[in-house]
């Protein structure tokens, strides 16, 4: 049998990883959570169940049940969810402005600078530190279960599973795109648009590895898609909404650079230097005083819908623009009515 496809958290802000297997001639008939226990490292047989569960386990593209048996040449895809991390997750007193709770899940409003995850040098003050203390103090026996993730600089509104069949139903739908998320951006420049779509995949630079880069030939990387909205200029820079259609890491800042509209403030992607506008020592001014207000891409995860792993309602959720990005905008508004010289 053969691994067609392996899509790692690398290159993506979601949570699961996406298999498929093609059975040998010979296989004899087996039940697939037997058949994909044989064949994946350290996957439980629970987890199995639980994505089939979910419809993340598809036999010749047609959703099946644990107990359906395999045979030969059957092409067999699997969506699964990251496992919890190997490391050790302390409690920490961190305040959370949680939107939204249930049994299954609650979403966040994550503020910016907020680390999603231990690693790499951020082992304390992460979200994941936060919600631990947060499930101990309302004595909750509850897990946080990431389907996706936000930028350390990017505020907004967070998705977090409370146990894994609702982890694995979630994934699901980031997998097949009908999570909705959309984000405010203030970007450098004009659009001579109203709207459009941005294509291009996206994967690490290859002289710089924090570092994303858009390859328009799909030579390289993953397929990314995003949608953009003018919603309001202000000369020399426009405040737009994005709504993602693949979820690829700094998919948004990634392909704005590729654009020519690197978000305002954006230190890794050039947009923390003066990059429309006049020469005039006020404006300059003007431009430093924003990115001082405002140390951070301007990027704000500000609305998320999605379908209810349990009672299979749509929900939605919006969060107001965080007070350092909206006073940048305040002061780009007035800007754009009374000109600085």
């Amino acid at each position: 049998m053969t691994t067609e496809e392996n899509v790692t958290e690398q290159d993506n802000q979601e949570y699961y990883e996406h298999y498929r297997y093609v059975a040998e001639k010979g296989q004899k008939p087996l039940r697939i959570d037997k058949f994909l226990m044989n064949i994946m490292e350290d996957v439980t047989r629970n987890k199995i169940q639980n994505a089939a569960k979910a419809g993340n386990i598809l036999v010749n593209s047609d959703p099946v049940k644990p107990n359906y048996k395999v045979r030969p040449h059957d092409m067999v895809s699997i969506v699964l969810t990251f496992p919890p991390r190997q490391i050790e997750i302390h409690a920490e007193n961190i305040p959370l402005d949680v939107v939204y709770e249930d049994d299954d899940l609650l979403v966040v409003n994550k503020e910016a600078g907020m680390v999603v995850h231990p690693g790499h040098g951020n082992y304390t003050g992460t979200l994941l530190n936060a919600l631990k203390y947060y499930f101990e103090n309302t004595q909750q026996d509850a897990g946080a279960y990431l389907v996706h993730r936000i930028d350390k600089d990017t505020s907004g509104l967070l998705l977090v599973a409370k146990n894994e069949l609702a982890q694995s139903k979630l994934a699901h739908q980031f997998f097949e795109h009908t999570i909705e998320r959309k984000y405010h951006a203030l970007v450098w420049g004009d659009f001579e648009e109203e709207e459009g779509t941005i294509t291009g995949a996206i994967g690490r630079h290859p002289k710089d590895r924090k570092v994303m880069t858009v390859f328009p030939e799909n030579t390289y990387g993953k397929e990314a898609i995003t949608h953009y909205q003018v919603l309001e200029r202000f000369t020399y820079v426009t405040l737009v909404a994005c709504e993602l259609e693949t979820g690829r890491t700094h998919q948004i800042r990634a392909h704005m650079k590729y654009k020519r509209h690197p978000l305002f403030s954006d230190a890794t992607y050039g947009g923390d230097e003066v990059l429309r506008g006049t020469t005039f020592s006020k404006y300059k001014q003007f431009v430093q005083n924003c990115f001082k207000i405002l140390p951070r891409q301007a990027l704000h995860a500000r609305s998320l819908g999605f379908v209810h792993p349990s009672s299979g309602k749509k929900i939605f959720f919006e969060s107001d623009l965080p007070d350092d990005m909206q006073q940048v905008i305040d002061k780009w508004r007035h800007y754009a009515v009374h000109k600085i010289s």
